[in-house]
Order: structure tokens, then sequence, then C-alpha cells
């Protein structure tokens, strides 16, 4: 293994990755590969922080249409971030590291409030840090909390963890034609209306000159692997 090519990361997965095959919920061999694959991230002197969605228990979205407001269906999103975010951190604490869930949202009977003083101070201790809440606010993603969180605490890349290895310019699951992107520039990922992630998230990071790698977090090793150079994916900057 070569130098790591980040020194600080935001890792973005999203909640429905972590229910494996199941419809809702938590795969508990999932949560352990994931924490394994952090963990050796870790053991090489790599800061890493980690933004989970909740989409695998509950999408604001998909209650906006059954008469519950947008913003209340997004607040009740935000707490699935917060059980996933925990799940996580008592997986990767199971085997011997340590880490911390901050969060956007008060509940100190749960875990402790997110500042950016915090979670630099955690991340140089050592600990791997997970960032749950959301933004605190309605209508942003997991995708946007994830560059804006690394933009805060001055991470070199935001590495997004999805099913496919890298930014296409169809489903090439539905496509067999979709072309494979190595690389595009963030206005190249807004211009396209790529789905991988939102345009919110891309147009920060286009402000914020941070560089985003969507790779397949399906094998183990991936997020090690895209942190060496090695790793599949695509690389948006610039």
């Amino acid at each position: 293994m070569g130098e790591p090519l980040y020194r600080r990361v935001v890792v973005k997965i999203s909640g429905e990755y972590l229910a494996g095959a199941q419809p809702f919920g938590i795969d508990q061999s999932v949560l352990d590969r994931v924490a394994s694959d952090v963990i050796d991230a870790t053991a090489r002197g790599i800061e890493i922080a980690l933004v989970v969605g909740g989409g695998n228990i509950f999408r604001g979205v998909d209650v906006s249409s059954r008469g519950v407001s947008r913003p209340t269906g997004d607040s009740m999103g935000m707490l699935a971030t917060v059980m996933n975010c925990l799940a996580l951190e008592s997986a990767i604490e199971r085997k011997g590291k340590s880490a911390r869930t901050l969060c956007a949202l008060v509940m100190p009977q749960v875990c402790e409030l997110f500042t950016r003083k915090t979670a630099l101070r955690y991340l140089s201790e050592g600990r791997v840090v997970l960032l749950a809440g959301g933004t605190g606010n309605p209508f942003f993603t997991t995708d946007t909390t994830a560059v804006l969180r690394a933009s805060e605490i001055g991470a070199q890349a935001v590495l997004k963890a999805t099913n496919v290895d890298g930014v296409y310019s169809a489903d090439p699951k539905v496509d067999k034609n979709a072309k494979r992107f190595e690389r595009l520039t963030h206005s190249q990922a807004i211009e396209g209306g790529y789905k991988v992630m939102d345009a919110t998230a891309f147009a920060l990071a286009r402000e914020t000159s941070l560089p985003i790698i969507v790779f397949s977090i399906a094998e183990s090793g991936s997020i090690g692997a895209i942190l060496d150079g090695t790793g599949r994916g695509t690389i948006v900057a610039g």
C-alpha cells in the first residue's frame, strides 16, 4: 500500500445500503463489514468522519403526500440518521475502535451536539466521528450534509459510497449502454443531472473546491482502496 491520497475524509454511506438485502432496517453483517473497513482505513493514520443516511428506516419525502408536512417528514428522517449512526458507532466500538456520534439536533441523553471544535478534537484523538441529524434543517439531504461537514472540518475529500463503481450517464442496471465517467467537474455533474448526488451537494463542493469520489462499497476494503488511489471510482473535482 502506498501513501494515502488524503489524511482526513468524510465518507457518506446511504441508509439503504445498511439494510442489505432486506427492504428496511439494518443488516448486522453489512454494518460489521462497514465498521471493519473504516477501522482498517484509520489504522493508517487517516481521520474519518461518517455521514449516514436514514432511508433504510424512514425517508421524509415519502410522507409528504400523506398529510405530513415536508419539514416534519424531514425531521423524522433526521432522527432515522441518528439511529443508524448509533448502530454504526456501536459496531465500530465492539471491534475495539473509539467512535463518537455528534448530532445537529440537541438530544443530550442520546449523543453530543455537533460543533466544529468537538469534531476536530475527536478526530485528532484518533476517534471515528459519526455525524447524525443531517444539517439540522429540512429540505437538505445527507449528501449536502456530507459536503457541508467536510468543508467545516477541513476534510480533503468526500467519499460517496454507493452500489455502483462511479458516476454513469444513466442507471447501469437499467441501461447496458450507460457510459461510466472516470472524471467530471462539479459543473458537469450538475449540468448532467446525474442522480448519484444531489445538485446542492455538488454546488457546495464546487464553491469550496472539495473533490467528491463516487465508488462502490460492495466489496471489503473498498474505502482503503479509494484512499490508496487503487480503487475504482469517479472523481468529481475542479
